[in-house]
């Protein structure tokens, strides 16, 4: 199995369905932080949901159509990112991500995101990444401006959460933007 480092004692890794009790542990660490931006965190709530939701990134990246990375710190998973949507035939895909407290303030984030935003346009030749985020979640936005995003738009009321509206912002990068920012 393959590791990056992404910072001290930090490192991305494949996460895949036999790590499913793990997953489960720190979903159950990260839901109250994760579920109001990442809804899938409530479909992940016993051992068969959690080996389910790993089973179906395996199954689209099978397909070349998605896959999901953990981040672990000192040796605990504590975040992840994925490819929610990966289309080299439309030269699209959509990059998500999540974490749990113990996880954020040290740029795992946008570090991991800047290593499949690279993947997806120099390695796979895409030519458009997303990246969707709830409008009241500031922090996930403050990752897509540090990786020279621009906001295409807004779903408003797109999602209904707790019984709440919440618009839904999307931003993006496109191959020569993104090249242009790695070369500064």
């Amino acid at each position: 199995m393959f590791s990056v480092p992404l910072a001290e004692n930090a490192e991305l890794r494949p996460l895949e369905p036999w790590q499913a009790p793990e997953f489960l542990a720190h979903i159950d660490r990260a839901r109250a932080h994760t579920d109001p931006w990442i809804p899938w965190a409530t479909f992940s709530t016993d051992l068969d949901s959690a080996r389910a939701t790993l089973q179906r990134y395996a199954d689209r990246q099978a397909t070349d159509s998605g896959r999901i990375f953990g981040i672990w710190q000192d040796g605990t998973l504590v975040g992840g990112v994925m490819f929610v949507h990966f289309d080299t035939k439309s030269g699209n895909c959509e990059i998500g991500a999540w974490t749990e407290p113990a996880g954020e303030g040290r740029g795992l984030i946008t570090a991991a995101v800047r290593l499949l935003l690279d993947y997806a346009f120099t390695t796979r030749g895409l030519h458009r990444a997303e990246w969707w985020c709830s409008a009241v979640n500031a922090r996930s936005r403050a990752v897509a401006e540090r990786l020279g995003m621009r906001r295409d738009g807004v779903l408003r009321e797109w999602i209904l959460h707790n019984g709440v509206r919440l618009d839904k912002e999307i931003w993006a990068i496109l191959a020569p933007e993104w090249a242009a920012t790695t070369k500064a």
